[in-house]
């Protein structure tokens, strides 16, 4: 049944999201040049062959549609999916295996579930609001790291100088880098440098974070919750509140002139 048509709860969602990502793995399953361009700089034609699936899921259930690659629809609807149908496609067209579908479902009260699934292991991430987030079934904690000289941070984009971290890695998929926050493999992430990410990059991966114990915000003080194509916001998280300043603090200071 339709979504809409009657009270939703999370475990639809949450299934409807796993439909979601069966859909992309058998698209991507039958495409043959995984280099070949899409229609716009930055996209390939795995990105559009994975929206293609993602809508023929999505389409039909009663849910408004944030996509990257195809847009927005019903916006107004109960719920909205916020889609990023494969995160990290550079990644994936070159078989670095760290690229994601990223699906977040939002309601009037925000992120409200949540799967991100890394396309190239089959591991997902599962969150939804005030009940937890898990990989592959076991709980998510975060590292507790609370010190950037002993922190192990990821970044989107490139820090004009170093800020004290012990050691950096940039992984390209930033919706994978926030669940690594989730479950202590990194102990925090950033945009960095004039780096700024879309709604369908760190929704879910935030609603993760946030459900596993991590502290997240944007650096310039933005709501991180939006619906909108065009916004983009500079997204922080961190294994803990103490961390998660000290990363605030030395990404802004670390940032071009003017930028």
């Amino acid at each position: 049944m339709p979504i809409g048509s009657e009270p939703v709860d999370d475990d639809q969602l949450i299934a409807l999201c796993h439909e979601v990502v069966d859909a992309v793995t058998g698209a991507l399953r039958d495409v043959e040049d995984w280099t070949g361009h899409g229609d716009r700089p930055g996209q390939y034609a795995l990105d559009l062959r994975a929206d293609e699936a993602v809508l023929e899921v999505l389409g039909p259930a009663g849910v408004g549609v944030l996509s990257e690659e195809s847009g927005a629809r019903d916006l107004d609807a109960e719920v909205v999916a916020v889609v990023d149908p494969v995160d990290g496609s550079t990644n994936a067209s070159r078989r670095i295996p760290w690229y994601a579908s990223s699906i977040c479902m939002v309601d009037a009260g925000g992120p409200r579930a949540a799967v991100v699934a890394n396309l190239a292991t089959g591991n997902r991430y599962v969150a939804r609001r005030g009940g937890g987030a898990t990989k592959d079934g076991e709980p998510l904690t975060p590292s507790g790291c609370r010190r950037m000289q002993e922190a192990v941070v990821g970044f989107s984009g490139y820090p004009r100088r170093h800020f004290g971290w012990a050691q950096f890695r940039a992984f390209g998929a930033a919706a994978l880098d926030l669940c690594a926050v989730a479950e202590g493999t990194l102990d925090c992430f950033s945009a960095v440098g004039r780096a700024h990410l879309g709604p369908w990059d760190y929704l879910g991966g935030v609603l993760l974070c946030t459900e596993a114990g991590a502290a997240v915000t944007d650096l310039d003080g933005g709501e991180l919750v939006v619906l909108d194509h065009g916004a983009r916001r500079a997204v922080a998280a961190a294994a803990t509140e103490e961390l998660l300043e000290q990363l605030r603090t030395g990404a802004l200071s670390s940032r071009p002139e003017g930028g």
